[in-house]
């Protein structure tokens, strides 16, 4: 009874409130149209306080508020608990592919192992199907169970593999080779002499006289065959001999011989034992609107797999050949790969594409902004002069390599007429050479000692890195494994994507390192 008065008089005293207000707000609105003061806002505020006072004091509006802020609280609450409840949903999900990646991996693995185990031997050795658009991309994923084959494809040694003869090979320039020239070179370990037969198609065959071992590149050609120096024994280009001065004839003597075409300007031979291809792949000749300017023979006193490391490498120039071709090349920083990265480009800290061709060859193609002056950030593509590299480093033995360097230029023609111009790319070729000589022939005698070039590999080898899983490739019995490792190495690769951290192959690469490391 007395809530009820007290409710009566609470609501009085509001209406009179209200009542009093509307004749303030008429009188302030009075005021504001003859002062322009604004009077009208002040109140409004008032009265806003006013009403939360009210409904604070008045305990049915107070207990309605209570219930409003309740029932907000519990959408917030069903609402939070639905989102757990969708992540829960989702970590289950997550784990549950994660395990099915995993088995699928293992079973990938296995599959493999057991492929290879149950193929008959007599296909080994049959040609490779085509290779498929995603098989370069398999060869840089890597199953949890073949951490062991990378370590073997990261081996360094100076010894060849079995397979590596079967390949045509670059023994010499064409223009080496003229009309009663005779030209030695070894390779691997085996001595060899070219020469033209009387219609001028090249031929080799064993540097070593089947009478008493003499060096038939010491004697001369007669008639298109080759004559020993010591007895005038002639051998023509299959190698059978055709004449024996001063003694009775024997048939069916001979020197071994080997295959040979000329291509690119070049000759080639093929020392393996299986039948030769028809020709050689045709990657060694200039691209359009390059002239040769330069072809040089140096013999290197170093293993042939040694060099072609170190020349896919980069990462080398500015702190090696300061006073060469690299003289005031920046160092490449990271930092500019990372903002350049970041930003969705790449950086080139030098205008050179770079590739390997098997088995041997280097092709390098370097953009000039002016005669021995790079241009920085740009692609080699993106200047206006060029100069073209093709490095052959032929196993000519053990610890010696067979260097023949093809230089090539798409402007300044004008020079091949300068006299003397081939002797100052001899002495510049030489000069490079001898800065890098001393580092390789460490290396070598190092591994000679029990070094491991490849301890620790980091992002900028990934070329010479590609060379060498390759190389091991060849003594896998895997078809396949050899053809993944020749489809990942055959890629064109710039200076940028050469010293970038984080291209797709990189971070692979550089995980792969990270587990063998841990093994």
């Amino acid at each position: 009874m007395l809530l009820g008065r007290r409710s009566q008089a609470v609501r009085a005293g509001v209406d009179a409130l209200a009542r009093s207000g509307s004749v303030l707000k008429g009188d302030l609105a009075y005021i504001q149209d003859h002062t322009g003061v604004d009077l009208l806002t002040p109140l409004g505020g008032v009265q806003d306080a006013h009403a939360e006072v009210v409904a604070a004091l008045n305990p049915l509006a107070g207990g309605r508020m209570q219930r409003e802020l309740g029932d907000q609280i519990a959408e917030l609450q069903a609402d939070l608990e639905q989102a757990q409840t969708e992540v829960s949903a989702s970590e289950q999900r997550l784990a549950t592919t994660i395990s099915s990646l995993s088995a699928l991996e293992d079973a990938a693995g296995s599959f493999a192992v057991c492929a290879v185990a149950e193929r008959p031997a007599e296909t080994a050795s049959a040609p490779a199907p085509a290779l498929e658009p995603a098989l370069v991309q398999r060869a840089r994923v890597a199953l949890p169970d073949q951490k062991a084959r990378r370590r073997r494809h990261l081996r360094s040694s100076l010894e060849p593999p079995a397979r590596l003869r079967e390949f045509w090979f670059p023994a010499a320039f064409s223009g080496a080779l003229g009309a009663g020239a005779v030209v030695p070179f070894e390779l691997f370990g085996e001595p060899w002499v070219l020469f033209r037969d009387a219609a001028g198609a090249p031929a080799c065959v064993r540097d070593e006289c089947a009478h008493r071992a003499c060096p038939l590149s010491l004697g001369s050609i007669v008639d298109g065959h080759i004559q020993c120096p010591y007895h005038g024994w002639q051998y023509d280009a299959r190698g059978e001999c055709t004449a024996m001065p001063s003694t009775a004839f024997c048939a069916g003597v001979g020197v071994q011989s080997l295959a040979v075409v000329e291509a690119d300007g070049l000759v080639w031979v093929w020392p393996g034992g299986a039948a030769a291809p028809t020709m050689p792949p045709p990657v060694t000749r200039p691209p359009p609107g390059f002239q040769v300017h330069a072809e040089l023979l140096l013999e290197v006193p170093v293993e042939h797999g040694l060099l072609l490391e170190n020349l896919l490498d980069l990462a080398h120039a500015p702190f090696t050949h300061t006073s060469t071709f690299a003289k005031g090349w920046p160092v490449p920083e990271v930092v500019r790969f990372n903002a350049a990265r970041l930003l969705g480009g790449s950086w080139e800290p030098y205008p050179i594409d770079m590739s390997f061709e098997p088995p041997c060859m280097v092709l390098s193609t370097i953009g000039l902004e002016q005669p021995g002056k790079i241009k920085r950030g740009a692609r080699a593509a993106a200047c206006a002069n060029h100069l073209h590299q093709l490095h052959v480093c032929l196993p000519a033995g053990p610890d010696r390599t067979r260097l023949l360097y093809r230089m090539s230029l798409d402007f300044l023609h004008w020079t091949r007429a300068v006299p003397g111009i081939q002797a100052f790319w001899r002495s510049i070729a030489n000069q490079v050479m001898g800065e890098d000589l001393v580092l390789v022939a460490g290396q070598q005698d190092r591994m000679l000692r029990g070094g491991d070039v490849w301890k620790h590999p980091v992002a900028y080898d990934k070329l010479a890195v590609r060379y060498r899983r390759w190389r091991n490739s060849l003594d896998s019995a895997d078809q396949y494994e050899r053809d993944v490792a020749t489809a990942a190495l055959r890629q064109p690769m710039s200076a940028g994507e050469l010293f970038a951290l984080e291209a797709d192959e990189d971070r692979g690469f550089m995980s792969e390192l990270s587990e063998e490391e841990d093994d």
